[in-house]
């Protein structure tokens, strides 16, 4: 487990938040627990068992209900008084005086505070990363409206305004994290959505290429960074356990609304004609007013954290002081790391290079460069395959829509998946073992079967693939370690991504036309690399770092364990007391 430096008063009783013992203890089984003692006896553990299928398929059964009404409290560190001063929170971080570790809360209680968070925090930002992809993904429904003949363009302009677009969002990134960081990820993120939206409603009075390049570029810096901010806040809200499944919804929210702006495009495109202008044209402009009315409504529907939901426009605020400390409370106890950093604090020049450097998390980098090139080239095609194979403008938008619910319910069920057996390694794979097939047959379909529907069958059972995005996310937040590395890691990891869009936007070329069969080619090649090489020596090497940090910290005593947290500049996942998921 990651730790911080922030000592507490020496003191064999750790002191315990501004509440008092009966605002602190509110059923029957936590009315007995003394608050004014560190017990560890009325914990749960805080690891989940490891994961054995055989015991999971013979003892399904035998598992006794949950007790709502028991103990939630997770053990930590923070319940020995020898360790707990070197991980305890700095002096100004902002939900300090809501922490206590005494505290002792009931499953009943946990589940009716997660539930509230759900729909007072994640349902809004489900709904702020659904403006993301309805202003990022309308090029594809503008280009069922004859979008590149209008301008002059072919499918190799298209690929390099794709290119732009992915090389500006990756520029982004970084700098829209520490942008993100210093200001707040509550105030950050619906800037960034007002700025984009404006340029996607300019995008009505493109004329040619090179205001099509222009617009790309500047949509691509506007909406970098806005991911990895996204998923920094949820984190001052979810446990490391809670948050990847949040993060699929996300990515559900996305596809969700991918579903919506086709039907949306359906009924916008007919609008060609209205004032003399393309169809194209005012799908652009009435979606870019959609997102703009999200984003100024996101500036007042995202609290800074879990204790400063109070504002002039919500003095009630969202939780009662006794919620306020589970959350704060349970956040901790999941990750000490988090108090590390204050939600208005920049990060240093040290902090940035330490995080740069950290060699650990590269294979999750590596993973982000090449999982999605196998998919990617496919669902950019699309729309365009299928005008080009004589489908209408409006059967070509309606028909986009099987593949994204199957993407939907594909993307569900791995997650639930890696959820249950705490698996992320063999679970992520699933995209590319299911891609690979479909990527052969697109490969071996011959000519006289690539016309309508063996195409369009064999492309909707491709891109229904199970999405890992989301799964990988997480877990390179998770092998972060720390508020600052993990700010750091989410931004190169998402430009690793947008990189990986980049060449995956110039494997279908012109002269490839129509079957694609080199592109093909290439994607094959690169789906059986990640399952044979990239995803086992990631999982590989995970497991070689913890069993080398195992051999260390286990080798220690208690004293040399005290002395170590006590003495240690290493920081995040350097310190030997953390272990990397895998």
């Amino acid at each position: 487990m990651p730790t911080s430096h922030h000592p507490v008063p020496e003191k064999d009783v750790l002191p315990a938040a501004s509440i008092n013992s009966e605002e602190n203890v509110s059923t029957k089984e936590a009315a007995s627990v003394d608050v004014h003692t560190v017990k560890g006896d009325d914990l749960c553990d805080s690891e989940p068992e490891a994961f054995s299928l055989s015991k999971w398929l013979l003892c399904r059964r035998q598992r006794k209900p949950l007790d709502l009404d028991s103990i939630a409290t997770k053990r930590s560190v923070y319940d020995d008084s020898k360790l707990a001063k070197y991980y305890w929170p700095k002096a100004d971080y902002e939900n300090l005086h809501r922490f206590d570790v005494n505290a002792r809360w009931t499953h009943r209680e946990e589940r009716a505070l997660v539930r509230k968070i759900d729909w007072r925090v994640m349902l809004w930002a489900a709904i702020s990363f659904s403006a993301l992809n309805l202003d990022r993904n309308n090029l594809l429904q503008a280009n069922t409206d004859n979008f590149l003949p209008d301008l002059g363009m072919d499918t190799d302009d298209f690929n390099l305004g794709n290119s732009v677009f992915r090389l500006a969002f990756l520029a982004a990134e970084l700098p829209s994290q520490l942008v993100s960081k210093k200001l707040g990820p509550d105030v950050w993120i619906p800037i960034q959505m007002v700025i984009w939206s404006i340029i996607t409603i300019s995008q009505f009075w493109l004329k040619g290429r090179t205001s099509f390049l222009i617009c790309r570029a500047l949509l691509g810096f506007s909406q970098g960074g806005f991911i990895p901010d996204l998923v920094l806040y949820l984190s001052y809200f979810y446990t490391k356990y809670e948050l990847p499944f949040r993060l699929s919804l996300f990515w559900v929210s996305l596809e969700v609304c991918s579903v919506l702006a086709s039907f949306l495009a359906y009924g916008v495109l007919h609008m060609r004609g209205i004032h003399g202008q393309a169809g194209w044209r005012w799908l652009f402009l009435i979606e870019g007013l959609i997102t703009f009315a999200v984003g100024i409504t996101t500036f007042f529907m995202m609290p800074p954290s879990p204790t400063q939901t109070k504002s002039w426009f919500r003095p009630k605020g969202w939780f009662t002081e006794r919620e306020e400390v589970i959350a704060t409370t349970r956040i901790l106890r999941d990750d000490p790391t988090k108090g590390d950093m204050h939600n208005r604090e920049g990060l240093t020049p040290k902090r940035m290079w330490q995080s740069l450097c950290d060699y650990d998390l590269w294979p999750l980098y590596i993973i982000g460069l090449l999982f999605s090139i196998p998919v990617t080239p496919p669902a950019q095609y699309l729309t365009l395959s299928l005008k080009n194979l004589g489908f209408g403008t409006f059967e070509t938008n309606l028909l986009t829509i099987p593949s994204t619910v199957g993407r939907i319910i594909n993307m569900m069920l791995i997650t639930l998946a890696s959820e249950m057996v705490h698996e992320r390694t063999y679970v992520a794979m699933t995209e590319t073992a299911w891609a690979l097939p479909f990527v052969v047959a697109l490969y071996a379909l011959p000519q006289s079967s690539s016309k309508g529907w063996n195409f369009y069958g064999l492309s909707t059972l491709l891109l229904s693939y199970p999405y890992s995005h989301a799964i990988q996310v997480g877990w390179c937040s998770r092998n972060a370690g720390a508020v600052a590395s993990r700010t750091v890691s989410a931004s190169l990891y998402n430009m690793f991504v947008q990189a990986s869009a980049v060449v995956a936007s110039n494997i279908y070329r012109k002269d490839d036309a129509p079957l694609y069969r080199r592109g093909n080619r290439t994607l094959m090649i690169i789906a059986i690399a990640n399952l044979v090489v990239m995803y086992p020596l990631a999982r590989l090497y995970y497991v070689w770092r913890n069993k080398q940090r195992d051999k260390v910290w286990d080798a220690m005593s208690e004293d040399q364990k005290v002395e170590y947290l006590e003495t240690t500049k290493d920081i995040g996942n350097r310190r030997l007391d953390f272990r990397f998921a895998y």
